[in-house]
């Protein structure tokens, strides 16, 4: 193709999936429209039925999907990437798909497939499969407020150690005890010494917030995501400044914020709740790829495998980019492998369809 490709990003409301694909958007340098999409009220959370459709979108609120159609989108999530399709539909076929994260099903109807590793998918000439998701720490505050919060911090006892609360996941419990247990181990990690500064998320439970206030250490400052002025949210702040950081076991993006800015990384292992159904799903994919059922399965819409967060936990701390917060002390380890970061290869990949 002689000219610039035209690129839609083909966009839902959740910041962390956007942000993987305005990375690789930055990285490609064509210019780019984006189309922030809207769902309507039963499918904000509620899942629709995987197709090529706008029937689960709030198309009065949403940006206009209309010709002329762009040579390529890239998108990511359910909602957004069945827009995609539908955009590839309406161009007659001439539009490629680049989706992130794997599809519930017609994998072949994206040009390129690229699979975060804490998903399984049969591999195929349009997969690529990374090692670490491509999150990045976006900078959105100003050089004034990042002054602000540099100042402030460096006034606090040193070390400061910022821990990073998720939330609920099917993978994992997540309950008071929990929350308890995850206190008394940055307590003995710190040894009484430095600052602890908590921060929750918006997926973080009720019950949690509410035994993390009253259980905190007093050498403890906690953020509560959703109570506390959003201004004062120190996250990006402490991934800046803080010595190092722990983060609860179900989150992959910030455990990958975090050694993505060099910061030494405790992870806080959270107790596994898998029930039998899951695991054997995942057997069941194991399986199913070793004896080369999974593709033909996976294109007539069954869900082989599944995601995997416990694997990517220990995988993580196995390629030594973090340590376990059970046992280990502050300073924690710097990390003993590189972090590999494949946006030129996904840039590599997305130019070579043109």
């Amino acid at each position: 193709m002689g000219r610039v490709p035209t690129v839609w990003l083909v966009l839902g409301d959740k910041l962390g999936d956007n942000a993987q694909v305005e990375v690789v958007a930055e990285a490609l340098g064509w210019p780019v429209e984006r189309k922030r999409l809207v769902c309507k009220a039963p499918y904000v959370t509620g899942k629709p039925s995987f197709r090529a459709s706008l029937y689960h979108l709030d198309l009065q609120h949403s940006d206009p999907l209309t010709p002329p159609w762009p040579d390529l989108v890239l998108t990511i999530g359910r909602r957004p990437s069945m827009a995609a399709l539908w955009i590839r539909q309406q161009s007659g076929g001439k539009t490629k798909l680049v989706l992130f994260g794997r599809p519930r099903r017609h994998a072949r109807e994206f040009d390129l497939v690229i699979i975060p590793p804490q998903y399984f998918m049969p591999s195929g000439s349009n997969v690529l499969q990374l090692e670490l998701p491509l999150m990045r720490v976006s900078r959105t505050g100003t050089a004034r407020e990042d002054m602000i919060w540099k100042e402030r911090l460096e006034k606090l006892p040193r070390p400061l150690v910022g821990v990073f609360v998720g939330g609920v996941t099917r993978t994992f419990a997540y309950d008071v005890e929990v929350a308890r247990e995850l206190l008394d181990s940055v307590r003995t990690a710190m040894g009484g010494q430095g600052t602890i500064y908590i921060s929750t998320s918006r997926r973080t439970p009720r019950e949690v917030v509410e035994a993390l206030v009253q259980h905190k250490p007093d050498n403890a400052i906690l953020y509560r995501w959703g109570v506390d002025d959003e201004k004062e949210n120190p996250y990006r702040a402490l991934l800046a400044y803080a010595d190092g950081c722990v983060v609860t076991s179900d989150s992959i993006s910030m455990m990958v914020e975090v050694v993505r800015m060099n910061k030494p990384l405790a992870v806080f292992k959270l107790p596994v709740t898998w029930n039998w159904r899951e695991k054997m799903k995942l057997k069941m994919g194991e399986l199913m790829c070793r004896f080369g059922l999974s593709a033909w399965l996976y294109d007539r819409g069954w869900e082989i495998g599944g995601r995997n967060l416990e694997a990517f936990q220990d995988r993580f701390i196995r390629r030594g980019w973090a340590v376990t917060l059970d046992g280990s002390r502050f300073p924690y380890p710097p990390r003993t492998n590189e972090v590999p970061d494949e946006v030129d290869k996904v840039v590599s990949r997305i130019k070579s369809l043109f």
